[in-house]
């Protein structure tokens, strides 16, 4: 037992909840799980949303937010049962023995004081050492970990580096203080594929040269089966398979693994063009008032009825920005949209009422696409009233059928949002654009910020109402196992510009430029020594180069 760092045993957690016209009752969120990690390994904790793999990880550190409450087990980190210590006690354990990377490094920093001030902090105020030697220490890490000119980066602000160097700059402040575990809670699902790539690499160098113990808490199987040692499968606060990263993802035992293994095996095939394009981006170019750069650069594609086109590249790459100019929300400077053969108006507030229904948009974040105070019959109903003057029964009748059509049942329309898992939202959003009987839906990032299980679910979902009402899809993404899923024409972009355009099986089929290149090669595939394989290609290239 001596090389066991965390032991968790029989750990219980629970919280109360407060549902809208039902009196406050506790809730059990994780039953009775064990854990052990040895020093220098990494466990990956996996799971749907509410698994139960964040709590996990933070009990590790004797904390429950949210008004969690750890109720039962034990928590015994290097020798410590954590769960029994004081707050003095526990002051002494967090941010020197145990230390916890953030989801989203943005709004994790203080964006008030320089990075290296944050990355510091802890080992000062444990008086692990001087302030000469932690700036020493912290000026290795960015080094170790590819921060560019890590001499200086310190000096900076958060909002002045991107989204993956923050992550990499919170990497390096929880591995300054030299702990013996460290919590990784989801650090690269914010991130575009790209990014991910080089932050998972970084981390993983940074995990194996510190000989530090790692929790990595993902809903991303090819991810985890990049840095852990072991997996644990969870589901419903309840472990539900336990073994090496190869038995896990090689020979899964329990339905629940398979179902995550074999996750993203919808086979679409691309449809044949048929018909004039419902919509087309005729040389567009953009920029936001008051500045004098594009944004958006010459950009011409089209979207034939009953397809999906998706629009891909990372973030920057002018996705949203596109949506945003074919909405009205941001008028091209140079260029025209034309929808269904007639011309669209620039702005939005110049486009008709048919304009306004026939081209709907579903947005990335469920959460914050609803009213959280109307039931989902009010929220899905709204359409059916504005553009079709639905009442009474008649509307009630229309409701039924849309939420038939998402694959949700007629106790749904009495409920808020607050009610309903993260699939379910999103499934109501589809719903309240399918309402306006549109031709064209704009999918942005609808995915995105849902499990895999779920988000496999709602593809499917997408595909089958295409299939049944013949709507045409804009769908903008980073994830290219989705546009591999769903796509029969693609559009990468890159820097504001279109650079491969076309069929998907001519945008997937080498030869390809450098940037389609890198992005096809960033994707996560399950199986083990993907992440060093695509490393090796990478440095043979430079080195040819």
């Amino acid at each position: 037992m001596a090389d066991i760092l965390l032991d968790i045993k029989d750990l219980k957690i629970e919280a109360t909840v407060y549902p809208p016209g039902e009196p406050p009752h506790d809730i059990t969120i994780v039953h009775g799980v064990s854990v052990q990690l040895e020093r220098g390994k990494v466990l990956g904790l996996i799971g749907e949303s509410g698994a139960g793999k964040s709590t996990i990880g933070l009990a590790a550190m004797a904390y429950g937010r949210g008004g969690v409450r750890l109720t039962g087990g034990e928590v015994w980190l290097n020798g410590k049962d954590v769960l029994a210590a004081g707050p003095k006690d526990l002051r002494g354990v967090r941010g020197r023995e145990v230390t916890y990377v953030a989801q989203s490094a943005a709004a994790a920093f203080n964006p008030a004081k320089k990075l290296m001030e944050q990355v510091i902090e802890a080992t000062l105020k444990h008086g692990i050492c001087s302030r000469h030697e932690a700036e020493a220490r912290a000026v290795k890490m960015f080094a170790k970990l590819g921060l560019p000119d890590p001499e200086h980066i310190g000096d900076r602000y958060p909002h002045q580096v991107s989204g993956g160097q923050l992550q990499r700059v919170m990497t390096a402040m929880a591995l300054c203080p030299e702990p013996a575990l460290v919590v990784f809670d989801e650090p690269t699902t914010a991130l575009d594929v790209t990014t991910q790539i080089d932050v998972l690499a970084a981390i993983k160098d940074a995990i194996r040269e510190t000989g530090v113990a790692a929790l990595y808490i993902t809903h991303d199987l090819a991810v985890v089966a990049q840095v852990s040692d072991d997996i644990m499968v969870l589901r419903h606060g309840e472990m539900v398979e336990y073994g090496t990263v190869s038995q896990i993802i090689e020979a899964p035992q329990e339905e629940y693994t398979q179902a995550l293994v074999s996750v993203r095996s919808i086979d679409h095939t691309e449809k044949p063009d048929e018909g004039q394009p419902v919509m087309e981006v005729d040389a567009v170019t953009a920029r936001y008032p008051g500045t004098d750069a594009d944004v958006l650069g010459d950009i011409s594609v089209k979207l034939l009825p009953g397809q999906t086109l998706a629009v891909v590249g990372e973030s920057g790459s002018g996705k949203s920005t596109l949506a945003r100019v074919i909405t009205g929300l941001l008028p091209p400077s140079a260029g025209e949209i034309r929808f269904d053969g007639r011309s669209l108006s620039a702005a939005l507030a110049h486009r008709s009422k048919e304009d306004l229904r026939e081209l709907q948009m579903i947005y990335q974040m469920a959460d914050v696409a609803m009213n959280p105070r109307h039931t989902v019959g009010t929220i899905i109903g709204r359409p059916l009233e504005f553009y079709f003057g639905l009442r009474g029964a008649a509307k009630r009748k229309r409701l039924q059928e849309l939420l038939d059509d998402i694959e949700m049942g007629e106790g749904f329309i009495d409920r808020y949002p607050a009610e309903l898992s993260g699939g379910q939202k999103q499934r109501v959003c589809i719903a309240r654009a399918l309402a306006a009987d549109p031709k064209m839906i704009i999918c942005d990032e609808v995915t995105s910020a849902l499990d895999p299980l779920v988000a496999d679910g709602i593809l499917k979902l997408l595909l089958d109402l295409q299939k049944r009402q013949g709507v045409a899809y804009l769908f903008i993404t980073h994830d290219l196992a989705t546009v591999k899923a769903i796509a029969d024409s693609i559009a990468v972009m890159y820097q504001g510009n279109v650079v491969r355009y076309g069929p998907k099986s001519q945008v997937l089929a080498p030869p390809f430029d450098a940037y389609t290149d890198l992005l096809l090669s960033s994707v996560p595939e399950m199986k083990l020594g993907w992440l060093e394989e695509v490393q090796e290609s990478r440095r043979m290239e430079s080195a040819g180069h």
